[in-house]
């Protein structure tokens, strides 16, 4: 049994998902999601899911698999995504891993040992509280004294990551650092990047924003509402959705949501490309889908033939 993956990273709004849909269209193979939020059932538009049609036309695994008001870790992800990657090797075909939640890629290609450790939820309030009333860097600065490499690594800013660093010590007595070990990944693995201009991205980015809004982004934010998906979820916290809510509760015009969101989206892309960028020499970074194709047909070509036939 071939373990072979093909790995195609990228900023949102650089065209990952079309492109490794084009490829496996070209070469075959499964996709699998590593997106953290196209994970969740009901948010479809906000996170530019693959359509119905597409998802037809190759396998597609991890999407829609959470629910909404439950929080999916990355502990979670590890397990749904080796299950998937095991399946389709036990049918002799490789998988394309596509996504840009650096985090659950870099779990899988360097086989990270994540913690299992339940979500506190009173212990997260509390620490959350500290956030909103003295600063995400006092926080920070907690987190420094029990686990000094995790806070070197974390940045103040993302106080969610802060405070599930801090819950694992709480929950363990063990830092999170010495819980987040690496270890080799038992398959072989390419490693693309897309790479696009800056001010093509923007314009990708804004026009983007603009045709969720128009395919109905408000009206999918209302009926997970109505579904008593709470405002406060992890999910909704997406960027447009919780936009989307402020605007629903009367703090936003849609124009003001619209702009918040593609500047909530700019700044993502920053991060993600810092996130990227640190691992440049091991990513190969292509503008398309030609720029995959010759290498991944090689990587890949023991079992294409195979995989051609093993589709739906």
């Amino acid at each position: 049994m071939l373990r072979r993956l093909v790995a195609i990273v990228g900023p949102t709004a650089s065209g990952k998902s079309g492109i490794a849909l084009d490829l496996a269209l070209r070469l075959g193979g499964d996709i699998v999601n590593a997106d953290s939020r196209q994970v969740y059932r009901g948010m479809d538009i906000g996170t530019a899911k693959p359509t119905a049609k597409e998802r037809r036309a190759v396998r597609h695994h991890l999407f829609d698999i959470a629910d909404p008001r439950d929080r999916y870790s990355l502990a979670l992800f590890q397990r749904d995504a080796r299950a998937a990657l095991e399946a389709t090797w036990e049918r002799d075909a490789f998988a394309w891993l596509v996504g840009g939640t650096g985090q659950y890629v870099w779990a899988l290609l360097e086989d990270w040992h994540v913690p299992e450790v339940a979500p506190n939820p009173v212990l997260r309030e509390e620490l959350a509280a500290v956030a909103a009333t003295a600063g995400s860097g006092t926080l920070h600065a907690r987190l420094a004294t029990i686990d000094p490499l995790a806070a070197a690594r974390i940045d103040a800013r993302n106080v969610r990551r802060v405070i599930r660093a801090i819950e694992v010590f709480a929950e363990t007595g063990t830092p999170i650092s010495a819980w987040q070990t690496k270890g080799n990944p038992d398959f072989e693995y390419l490693l693309f990047g897309i790479e696009v201009d800056r001010e093509e991205l923007e314009a990708r980015i804004a026009r983007r924003v603009d045709e969720m809004v128009a395919a109905g982004l408000v009206d999918e934010v209302r009926r997970l509402l109505a579904a008593g998906v709470p405002a406060e979820a992890p999910a909704m916290s997406s960027i447009g959705y919780g936009e989307i809510v402020r605007h629903l509760r009367g703090e936003l015009t849609l124009e003001a949501a619209v702009e918040e969101t593609k500047r909530a989206t700019r700044q993502l892309v920053r991060r993600q490309n810092q996130w990227f960028r640190r691992d440049d020499p091991r990513i190969t970074w292509v503008r398309d889908a030609d720029g995959i194709e010759m290498q991944a047909n090689i990587f890949t070509g023991a079992c294409t033939n195979t995989i051609r036939g093993a589709r739906r």
